[in-house]
């Protein structure tokens, strides 16, 4: 038979063995060769976001976690580990049983190394910040970066921000950078393109629709949406909190209130704001303002999103929250006297908690 049959025979066989006959067939045609490293040595192994099985294999071999192809193969078959093998980087040690080595690899990296993680609520100089502090990024060139105008043509939900802000649009998220050089630019990008990706979720038009039907009085966009979205997770603490917290705005709105949010001028002190700060003029200062900020003043969580969409049924105006490890207290009324009552209540209860410490 020629050599040429052969070699079609071989591809033919190979072609319907899925994952496993991939690995096998670079096996067969580039055998591995694993790096001559003493065992019982601890490395670092960076497996980049879109590596192949057999990417995976080779960079271990190369490394000297693993001796042998075959053996980490049947491992991960074994393990029905085949198509779950994570990027990340990983601490391991040269010679490690490959089945050990499959089971952290189908677990995913415990390593902070290249990891970004942006929780709910930060804003954008918060973003800039913890980005400096993961990824070495500096926040000036992060912050000169982050402007809407930057990114408009590519997000066309970005022409409703206001201030060439990005506030609100930097999704909350772990996201994975191992192995990568990253700039400004592709993070803001990554970020974005979560958001774009977390809202096609969310039936907005119809969410708007819902919320006209409640509230005569008030016709919002998505952006007002992630405004008020953004307000929530600020003022909420609980899950039971949020939709309540978002029927009071609703409400207020509604009836032609200001919202009266210490959060919407905390985002200008860039912390609790005093009664004297909720007297100083601001488009931040809901006090003295109606209706909504300029812009958001936080990036929400998925949670807050939801609240902002779908508020609870109430005809709650007022509300407090007093949250800390020596009392908790969250009240919803629907008259400035039952509000003023139970605070004066509240503040007593809490200063006998604190004397019993």
């Amino acid at each position: 038979m020629p050599g040429w049959a052969v070699a079609f025979i071989v591809v033919i066989v190979l072609a319907g063995m899925g994952v496993g006959g991939f690995f096998l067939a670079r096996h067969i045609i580039h055998p591995y060769e694993g790096a001559k490293v003493e065992d019982g040595q601890q490395v670092t192994v960076v497996i980049p976001d879109g590596s192949s099985g057999s990417d995976i294999i080779q960079i271990l071999l190369d490394a000297g976690v693993i001796h042998s192809s075959k053996d980490f193969r049947k491992a991960a078959q074994e393990q029905n580990a085949d198509t779950s093998l994570k990027c990340g980087t990983y601490t391991f040690v040269t010679g490690m049983d490959p089945a050990d080595v499959v089971r952290a690899l189908a677990a995913g990296s415990t390593s902070s190394e290249g990891k970004l993680q942006i929780p709910e609520g930060l804003t954008v100089t918060q973003v800039a910040k913890t980005v400096e502090e993961s990824l070495g990024i500096p926040q000036k060139e992060f912050l000169a970066q982050a402007k809407a105008s930057n990114y408009t043509n590519e997000y066309p939900f970005l022409k409703e921000a206001q201030n060439d802000s990005l506030e609100g649009f930097l999704y909350p998220k772990t996201y994975e950078l191992s192995g990568q050089s990253p700039t400004a630019d592709r993070v803001i990008r990554l970020m974005l393109t979560q958001y774009a990706n977390e809202m096609h979720s969310y039936d907005t038009e119809a969410a708007r629709a819902e919320l006209a039907k409640r509230y005569s009085n008030v016709t919002v966009s998505d952006y007002d949406l992630l405004k008020i979205a953004s307000i929530i997770e600020k003022e909420a603490v609980t899950e039971e909190d949020r939709p309540l917290v978002s029927s009071v705005f609703y409400n207020r709105l509604n009836s032609g209130m200001m919202l009266q949010s210490d959060a919407t001028m905390g985002y200008v002190t860039n912390g609790a704001a005093t009664a004297e700060d909720l007297k100083k003029e601001s488009p931040y200062n809901t006090y003295l303002n109606k209706g909504l900020p300029p812009t958001p003043i936080c990036s929400p969580s998925s949670w807050a999103l939801e609240a902002a969409m779908k508020p609870a049924e109430s005809d709650y105006l007022f509300f407090f929250i007093i949250h800390n490890d020596k009392y908790q207290k969250h009240v919803f009324t629907e008259t400035f006297e039952e509000h003023d009552e139970a605070y004066a209540k509240a503040l007593e209860e809490q200063a006998e908690a604190e004397q019993k410490e």
